[in-house]
Formats: structure tokens, sequence, C-alpha cells
């Protein structure tokens, strides 16, 4: 199997790619300033197990949907 480069790539498909590295690079950055900032009672699960999946797996967005998805609880109305 011969692997392309990046010079081989046609312009759509270099687009496309870029695109997905930058959606996923905004997901990932709203998904850890919506964690810093939240208090820890607020997370379902440990902070820092949270913030070192968003940065290290590469998801393709997954996981950053994922945090916002399952990992954060509603706010307590009587705080």
């Amino acid at each position: 199997m011969v692997r392309k480069q990046w010079k081989d790539l046609n312009v759509r498909t270099r687009r496309l790619i870029v695109g997905a590295g930058a959606i996923d690079g905004i997901a990932k950055i709203a998904a850890l300033l919506d964690l810093l900032q939240r208090p820890p009672e607020q997370i379902r699960g440990s902070k820092r197990i949270w913030a070192t999946s968003i940065v290290l797996v590469n998801s393709i967005g997954a996981l950053p949907v994922a945090y916002f998805l399952l990992g954060r609880r509603a706010p307590d109305d009587n705080a």
C-alpha cells in the first residue's frame, strides 16, 4: 500500500482534514474551559481524568461531546 503525502491530496481533501482538525481543537478548548470553571460537584467523575482524556485522546470531537453530554451535572437549584 502506497501512503499518500500531503502534497498528493487534492484541495478538497486537504480542506476537510484542516476543517475537522479545527473543529476538534475548538471542541477540546470549549470542554477544557468549561471543566476549569465548573465546581467538582458538578462533574461526573474526576476533573483530572476528564482533562487528561480530552487532551490526550485523538477523539475527532467525540470526547468533548461526551463530556458535555455525560460528564456534567446540572447545577443545584438550591445553591
